[in-house]
């Protein structure tokens, strides 16, 4: 099939397409790329030297990996939970007011609901308020409330219209892997205190198996958030994007000479 000149896609550069809409929503890929990952790495790195240093001092008593590697494991460890929790409540505060049927979209159809809006304004303040409160709690009552606040802030804010959430296929979902993954940042973060005092490390084996899930999880946020970049489209895209048939993968083109459907994959 022949497509006229004007149809064919033209060679961008830079932002030139961009509105300020979705400029807003390279900020939380971008954190992601720029803070998260980097440590990530570097707090893997730091508790695979913890384990074998913890190894080699039960076996022979001494080990070449110095002990300021346990203490920069939980130091970084706790950047890495504020930063997770960070990027995710960016991702939910654009969704919210951005996203599809978000707050932009209830305004332009003259349904917005002014408390509704206040009362997200607020489960923001609050989540980020119990987080704050959670790394400075010692007790260990209080660092189960907050986290748990934390937590359900979260939940609460990922339930609200406009977040894409793939609920048909959590399986892959960028959301669900997202969320479950701050979740358990939360915990271990919770969990810091009760590691160093149980004798019988069962704290510890709990740390690492849920943070090993974490680990996997956080390389499957990659590959959907990569995913998801390429199927959520562009703010002045959406209307004609909307329209195409996503189970026969065929959109409707409207051009003075075409008018039939086209394979968007082929």
């Amino acid at each position: 099939m022949n497509i006229t000149h004007s149809l064919q896609p033209k060679l961008i550069f830079g932002f030139t397409y961009l509105k300020n809409e979705d400029l807003i929503s390279l900020i939380h890929p971008a954190l992601a790329v720029a803070f998260v990952f980097p440590l990530i790495g570097i707090v893997a790195n730091f508790a695979w030297q913890t384990r074998q240093r913890r190894l080699a001092v039960a076996e022979v008593g001494k080990s070449k990996i110095p002990p300021v590697v346990g203490r920069e494991h939980v130091h970084i460890g706790r950047w890495l939970t504020g930063s997770v929790v960070g990027v995710t409540l960016v991702a939910l505060a654009y969704s919210v007011v951005f996203g599809f049927n978000g707050f932009i979209d209830q305004q332009k159809k003259g349904n917005l609901d002014t408390f509704q809006v206040t009362f997200i304004a607020l489960m923001f303040v609050a989540t980020i308020a119990a987080l704050v409160l959670l790394y400075r709690a010692k007790q260990k009552l209080w660092r189960a409330i907050f986290a748990t606040l934390s937590g359900m802030g979260l939940v609460i804010l990922g339930s609200q219209d406009g977040v894409w959430r793939l609920g048909n296929e959590w399986y892959w979902s960028h959301y669900y892997f997202g969320i479950t993954v701050s979740l358990l940042m939360i915990f271990s973060l919770a969990i810091v205190e009760d590691i160093y005092k149980d004798r019988a490390n069962r704290w510890r084996y709990v740390h690492v198996i849920l943070n090993c899930l974490a680990l996997l999880l956080f390389v499957g946020q990659g590959i959907t958030g990569a995913r998801d970049l390429l199927e959520i489209p562009l703010s002045w895209q959406k209307p004609a994007v909307y329209k195409c048939n996503f189970n026969k993968k065929v959109c409707q083109v409207n051009h003075p000479d075409i008018f039939k459907e086209i394979d968007i994959i082929g």
